[in-house]
This record gives C-alpha cells, sequence and structure tokens, in this order.
C-alpha cells in the first residue's frame, strides 16, 4: 500500500478507502467483517461511512453500516490503528430538523454517529451535500465547535460545485472557521465533469479528491466480458458501448483488469487523494488495491484520454478562449 497526506491536512491516509455504503443492505455483517479484515491486512487504513447508509435506497435500517463498522472495531481493537470518515446531511427522521446542515441538525447528528461507531471521536466529518438553506457561517461555526471540543478533527465536503469549495474556504480562512481538507465526488474515466471547475477549485485550496464510484456504476469493471452480464443489460449501455469495448480491448493489450486499470487511471490524476472502494464481494477491494503499484505512461494516459475524452480541460478555456 501506499499513503498520502489527507488533502492539505497532515494527517497521512492509504491511497484507497474502503467505502462501506454496502454493508448491511448488500453485504452481511460477517462477510462486511471480513472485507474490513482484508482491507486491513492490506495496508488501507482509510475507511468511509455515513450516517444514512443501510437506510432509504439502500435498506430499511438508517445507521447500519455505521454500527457494523463500529462493532467490527470494537471487535478487533484498531480504531487508533484508522482515520475515520463519516458524513452528515441526510434525512435521519421525521421532525423538521433531522436533516441539512443546521447547527441544531449537526450536533444531533454527531452524536448518533458517535455512539454507532463505538468512538470518542470522528477523524473527519463531511457535510454529504451542500445545504442552500442554511448560511455558510452557521454551518462552519457548528463543525469548529465540534472541532474545539474533540468530536470531530477534520472538515470535509461532498458533492459540492467549484464555487461552493471556494465560498466555504475563503469563509474559513477570513473568520477562522475549520477549512475543508477534502471533497469526495463522483469522478471517473466516464464521468469528468469535476475537470471543469470542482478539481481546479480543490487544487487552488488544497483540497483532496475522495473519488466515488470510481468505475462508474460497475460499467468499467470489464462488463462486457461478465458471463453473468445479461443481453438487455449490455444493450442498455446505448451510446457508451463502443467506449467500452474500446476500453476492454485496450484492457487487454495492457494486461490489466479493467476495473484495476479505471482505478489506475484515477490515483495518477493529481488532485486525487483516495478513490473511495465500496466492494460488495473482497475480490472487488483485492482487485482495487492492485490498482495501486499499476504504473502508467504518458502514452497510456493519452489513450485512455482518447477514448474517454475529459471536458478538455479546465473552464472556462474548455468552452471558451
Amino acid at each position: 500500500m501506499k499513503y498520502t497526506k489527507l488533502g492539505r491536512a497532515g494527517a497521512r491516509v492509504s491511497r484507497i478507502a474502503l467505502g462501506t455504503m454496502n454493508f448491511g443492505p448488500f453485504v452481511g455483517e460477517e462477510e462486511s467483517f471480513a472485507i474490513m479484515d482484508a482491507a486491513v491486512e492490506h495496508g488501507v487504513t482509510f475507511f468511509d461511512t455515513a450516517d444514512i447508509y443501510g437506510g432509504a435506497p439502500w435498506g430499511d435500517q438508517l445507521g447500519q453500516s455505521e454500527s457494523i463498522v463500529g462493532r467490527w472495531m470494537a471487535d478487533r481493537g484498531n480504531r487508533d490503528d484508522l482515520v475515520l470518515a463519516t458524513k452528515v446531511y441526510g434525512d435521519m427522521g421525521p421532525r423538521e430538523n433531522d436533516r441539512g446542515l443546521s447547527s441544531l441538525h449537526i450536533r444531533a447528528a454527531v452524536e448518533d454517529s458517535l455512539k454507532r461507531l463505538g468512538t470518542d471521536r470522528i477523524d473527519l466529518y463531511q457535510m454529504h451535500h451542500i445545504d442552500r438553506s442554511t448560511p455558510v457561517d452557521e454551518v462552519l461555526d457548528a463543525f469548529t465547535r465540534l472541532r474545539q471540543q474533540g468530536k470531530i478533527l477534520y472538515l470535509g465536503s461532498s458533492n459540492f460545485a467549484g464555487w461552493h469549495l471556494a465560498q466555504y474556504q475563503q469563509i474559513a480562512l477570513a473568520s477562522g472557521y475549520a477549512p475543508i481538507v477534502t471533497e469526495q465526488s463522483v469522478y471517473n474515466l466516464i464521468q469528468r465533469t469535476l475537470e471543469l471547475e470542482v478539481i481546479p477549485a480543490a487544487s487552488h485550496y488544497q483540497i483532496g479528491l475522495l473519488p466515488w464510484s470510481p468505475l462508474g456504476s460497475g460499467r468499467l469493471g470489464g462488463v462486457l466480458r461478465k458471463v453473468d452480464s445479461s443481453r438487455s443489460s449490455v444493450d442498455r449501455l446505448g451510446a457508451e458501448k463502443a467506449q467500452i469495448e474500446a476500453y476492454e480491448a485496450y484492457a487487454d493489450q495492457l494486461g490489466i483488469d479493467p476495473g484495476v486499470l479505471g482505478i489506475a487511471w484515477l490515483l495518477h490524476q493529481p488532485a486525487v487523494t483516495a478513490p473511495v472502494v465500496g466492494p460488495r464481494r473482497l475480490e472487488h477491494l483485492i482487485g482495487a488495491i492492485r490498482a495501486v503499484d499499476v504504473s502508467l505512461g504518458a502514452d497510456e494516459l493519452t489513450e485512455l484520454d482518447r477514448i474517454w475524452p475529459g471536458p478538455a480541460g479546465p473552464a472556462p478555456e474548455a468552452y471558451a478562449w
């Protein structure tokens, strides 16, 4: 395993983050424990979850993923070996203040997450989505108070636009609030919109990027070659089918599994701290870990850009002079 800084923070994390969204609804507790055991054995120190994981649309038990991670850490006694990340924002109950990023909800949500995780601190507490109805100073003040109390160490965002990152960071820097150290967003060879404005903003403010859906919901994982891929599911790939065929053929030429290649490409992007891999099976995790040791040269990266062209650079040059 290789390690890097957590964005602008001094803490160091593994280049692969274990995402636990599937723990509970799709992966039973015993298998979840086995996946976490294997992650640690292979040097993965960065675990990511969220308070809503386990609830709709994934399952019927809010907080299930956090609880499974908490029970595993208690059983293994390894809390201090990990950098633990979770999130707040989602709908956690029927009351008006059971969602969003109000100071009231953040204060209640962090206590609930700490209980489910069985820990005294959250290393990286992430805003799961932008909350347009709550003033930025209220949001940042709430997280800063939690940091002062030792309940969180670092603040992260998720699903923010580039201008949101700039807005939050400028207010934090001007007012002494906790700054954002990471942004977690969808990013992969297929979905590269972030290259227009989110990645330039993140790079400017030294915010580490944590890509979720690193294989584009499985489309980069060798979907055409899998024996259990039905004809109808392949046909639904539509206009992407030709690109996926070219991508899988190029992976064969390189002698690299398509899923490994997709994550390796992310690891070669300067803004990326760690892709968040959410395995349903142990082999998914092992494949992601193999990507850390894959070296791609300029020719390989150019060919991948040819197959999956991005937006041709940052804004405004990508669409203007």
